[in-house]
């Protein structure tokens, strides 16, 4: 089974059940800055999980591109990607647990007709730091009842703290969150699964996840028992496609076989010839395909948020390459990643062009690393941590390349030491990427509902002052502090611009109007005169909130009932974002 007829089956799967399918969302979140990506199913669907009504109906499904960061360092092995595709399937407070297993178990066993003997799962265990959350004993009855083995399930403690260990969540610091029960399959062939299952076992894959979100954390750390009940699961296809064709390494499957294909054409060496080819060759693969998807979102290597992650990705390709001896290849390998995504409609051309130029200009700065890393040995005996840390920063030397050099020089490198730096820089990075999560929708508080509403107030005041009706909003960024809002516009606004804009907002929000919402199908939106640029997102019925007769906007939610909550609205900064594109950051005091 190939990823497109897996995709189809799943999603067939659950319309059947009564799930209406909805679209793939930008893999940059619109008025989300929880994240930096989209790195599950789950993100855009979270003022939903809160208690918003979908305009679609409390069943939910579709196939989601995501990205996820935060394992870079662990690409390399045969499951971990940095872009991949998830499946997954909501109840927004509709069926809950009982339904969900059996749903879950329906569709690997009949639609996937995946053998039980090679099927396990985990459910959570209990948390000794949290006794009101008991174990989820019923989980465990439900697997039993469609004849999994009780040594074929297991109890997981711990991890409500962590998010990890068979819980999940919340998004924010409250909201909703819950236990969740993982499926795993046992993925070598020559060898019977054992009776027992051990989730330590490397040979037990996860394939699939039911977060079962039963509780709902409040501002006082405290955990009770939620009015909406919501399921969110997510199945990786990567995954369940390798599996299904008998395969134990994930590169070996058809949307993966041919970038590698190309990588031994261009090097010249065997996927499998050593540890280390086969490792380069899949970070190759893996960080180009996100970096592919990443640009055709819109992001262009920068230096901070999504354009560092993206820049930070390439460099580490090019990196990559060099180990097995190719330069200039990216474009040349991007290629075979357009052919098998051809649904998604990447835009090929001017990803090569920004591919090439970002390639041209790296190659550059690792000559000018292996300049310093000449100076840096004339006197010395070895290779510092220190040194070998700015040669890896700074010059984007991997240790595997500082020690290559070193060996021929016959020096020693202090790589205890490096690695102590490595992990403070990547802690680090972790805690920066974590602090993503700690504001903005997801919590769904009165300040960002607050911002929220001032931005489409911004956005109308905007096209009046500026006199223009082509202005739309290119993206926006919300926290509890302030609001970043970006519109198409080709030069900088005067102070007397800016000043108009802050007066109109103020005045809009001094005459107390109120905030209404209608759902309406799309084109009744459009016939109204509502605003909305994102039509890809949308399903056959959307929101629409209108600030009196000033604003009309399709959007998810939530805002404020009424103006006069806003308080006064001032613009910090204005500044470039882009080629085009105008951004105002502002709060409300």
């Amino acid at each position: 089974m190939d990823r497109k007829e897996l995709i189809k089956k799943y999603i067939k799967f659950f319309k059947l059940k009564k799930h209406f399918e909805i679209r793939n969302s930008p893999l940059v979140p619109e008025n989300d800055p929880t994240v930096l990506f989209t790195t599950a199913g789950m993100h855009p669907l979270v003022p939903f999980l809160l208690g918003e009504k979908h305009p679609q109906g409390k069943r939910l499904v579709n196939v989601q591109q995501c990205i996820r960061t935060g394992d870079i360092e662990e690409v390399g092995d045969t499951t971990h990607h940095t872009f991949f595709e998830m499946l997954g399937n909501w109840s927004v407070g509709d069926y809950f647990k009982k339904e969900a297993i059996e749903m879950s178990f329906g569709f690997l066993t009949k639609v996937l007709k995946l053998p039980k003997e090679r099927l396990a799962v985990t459910v959570f265990g209990g948390d000794k730091d949290f006794p009101q959350i008991p174990k989820d004993s019923e989980a465990a009855e439900i697997w039993k009842s469609l004849e999994i083995p009780k040594e074929r399930i297991a109890f997981i403690s711990g991890g409500v703290a962590t998010s990890d260990d068979n819980w999940w969540g919340p998004a924010g610091k409250t909201g909703p969150c819950g236990t969740s029960t993982e499926m795993f399959y046992w993925k070598l062939n020559d060898v019977p699964a054992p009776k027992e299952f051990n989730p330590e076992d490397d040979n037990w894959v996860e394939i699939w996840n039911d977060v079962l979100m039963e509780y709902v954390k409040d501002k006082d750390g405290n955990y009770n028992e939620a009015k909406q009940k919501n399921i969110d699961t997510g199945m990786g296809v990567e995954r369940t496609v390798a599996i299904l064709n008998g395969l134990e390494d994930n590169y070996l499957a058809e949307m993966w076989k041919p970038i590698i294909e190309k990588i031994e054409l261009l090097s010249k060496h065997k996927y499998d010839e050593s540890e280390e080819i086969t490792k380069a060759m899949r970070i190759i693969a893996d960080h180009l395909k996100a970096v592919i998807f990443i640009m055709n979102g819109g992001v262009v290597p920068g230096n901070s948020e999504q354009g560092y992650v993206l820049r930070r990705l390439i460099r580490r390709t090019i990196r990559f390459g060099r180990i097995i001896g190719i330069e200039n290849f990216t474009t040349k390998v991007a290629d075979t990643i357009y052919s098998i995504y051809e649904d998604y409609n990447l835009n090929a051309k001017k990803i090569n062009l920004e591919l090439a130029k970002e390639e041209k200009n790296f190659l550059k700065t690792l000559e000018q690393g292996l300049r310093v890393f000449e100076k840096l040995i004339q006197t010395a005996t070895g290779i510092s941590s220190k040194n070998a840390f700015l040669l890896y920063q700074s010059y984007g030397f991997p240790i595997e390349m500082t020690r290559e050099l070193a060996k021929e020089r016959k020096l020693k490198i202090d790589e205890e030491g490096f690695q102590k730096e490595l992990t403070k820089h990547q802690k680090l990075s972790r805690t920066a990427s974590a602090g993503k999560f700690k504001s903005g929708l997801a919590d769904n508080s009165d300040a960002t509902k607050k911002l929220h509403t001032a931005c489409h107030i911004l956005n109308q005041a905007l096209r009046e002052v500026l006199e223009d009706e082509n202005i739309f909003q290119k993206g926006s960024n919300i926290t509890p502090e302030r609001l970043r809002f970006d519109f198409n516009f080709d030069r900088k606004l005067t102070d007397e611009e800016k000043r108009k804009i802050e007066n109109l907002v103020n005045k809009k929000i001094q005459e107390n109007i109120p905030i209404t919402m209608k759902e309406m199908t799309l084109d009744e939106a459009k016939s109204t005169g509502a605003q909305g640029v994102f039509d890809s997102k949308y399903g056959e019925k959307v929101k629409v909130y209108s600030i009196g007769k000033f604003s009309k906007e399709i959007c998810a939610g939530p805002h404020v009932q009424n103006t006069s909550e806003l308080g006064t609205f001032k613009i910090k900064k204005e500044q470039s974002s882009s080629a085009g594109v105008r951004r105002i950051k502002g709060i409300l005091e």
